[in-house]
């Protein structure tokens, strides 16, 4: 006989861990439609988890939490927009830059606000409250899996709407994919390229801070070391798979984090740490090499196309 609780629970399970990854693959997309790969995600997020619990812990409440940690998001992607665009900067090296400056700089604050370089359990911080969807919550079964997430849950789907409609149905967002495809000709019509990828930076690095502030403010109740786990790149490569499309982050950000909860299912069993640990980065592997695959033929068709063309 099925046990439909175990399943109801680990659907429950999967779209909350799914949260931090698509908020982040989102902004990866806005990011990659202007022709910028941000590889500092993974930074961002971890800065803006830190100082979120901060922010709520030392305000008193979690408007403050949000402030802060949306502050340091905005202050972290400026500076990697300002040595990327402005100082010429190569986008991977600054990328890396983020990522092992929140390594060090986490550690370092949690330490002078706490005494304790591990986590900031003797905070009291807030979170992110729960919410009970009216109807939805009454149904058998669909309720217990789509009603009682975190509000950032609900968030994270609703901007899969909210930026298919500003890449695709507003002036910005034709400015931002233009500037991403040719960049001289929408210069070339008076478009600021620097100005409007800067823009994209900021709303990336805003999108990746809540994917940050999720994990410490709504995951979990607390900030831990090193808590986001490479989760930027997998958001990174759910983007690439996505193929910088909305809609296509949301399916990817899904598969990989299926591989997530199933990691977790996989830890009460007895079965080798190291293999569940590794299970949704040789997903992304695996999955980035399938794209990898299909996108090499999808090329070796168009030219071959190309030629007959040419031939006749």
């Amino acid at each position: 006989m099925i046990d439909y609780s175990f399943i109801v629970d680990f659907l429950f399970m999967w779209i909350r861990v799914a949260t931090p990854i698509l908020l982040t693959s989102l902004g990866a997309v806005i990011c990659e439609r202007t022709g910028v790969v941000n590889l500092g995600l993974d930074g961002i997020m971890l800065i803006s988890a830190l100082f979120g619990v901060l922010g709520s812990a030392w305000g008193g409440n979690l408007f403050w939490g949000l402030v802060a940690g949306v502050g340091a998001a905005l202050i972290v992607s400026g500076v990697f927009a300002y040595f990327h665009l402005m100082l010429k900067a190569n986008a991977v090296l600054c990328g890396t830059a983020v990522n092992t400056m929140a390594g060090g700089l986490t550690v370092f604050v949690l330490q002078l606000a706490t005494g304790e370089k591990g986590s900031s359990s003797s905070l009291k911080s807030f979170s992110f409250p729960a919410v009970n969807i009216p109807i939805i919550k009454d149904i058998p079964v669909l309720g217990d899996i789509l009603s009682g997430h975190n509000v950032i849950t609900y968030f994270a789907f609703f901007m899969v709407i909210m930026i298919s409609v500003f890449l695709y149905r507003t002036p910005m967002g034709l400015r931002m994919r233009a500037v991403g495809e040719n960049p001289s000709a929408a210069s070339s019509v008076g478009q600021n390229v620097v100005k409007i990828r800067f823009l994209a930076i900021l709303l990336c690095g805003v999108m990746a801070g809540m994917g940050g502030m999720y994990l410490s403010m709504g995951y979990l109740s607390m900030f831990t070391r090193d808590m986001v786990a490479g989760r930027g790149f997998i958001a990174l490569a759910a983007c690439a798979m996505g193929q910088a499309n909305p809609v296509g982050a949301l399916i990817s950000s899904m598969v990989f984090s299926f591989f997530d909860g199933l990691s977790n299912i996989l830890q009460l069993l007895q079965i080798p740490s190291e293999f569940v640990q590794m299970l949704p980065y040789g997903a992304t592997i695996l999955g980035l090499t399938v794209y990898s695959i299909q996108k090499q033929r999808q090329k070796n068709k168009k030219n071959k196309e190309i030629q007959q063309n040419v031939i006749k």
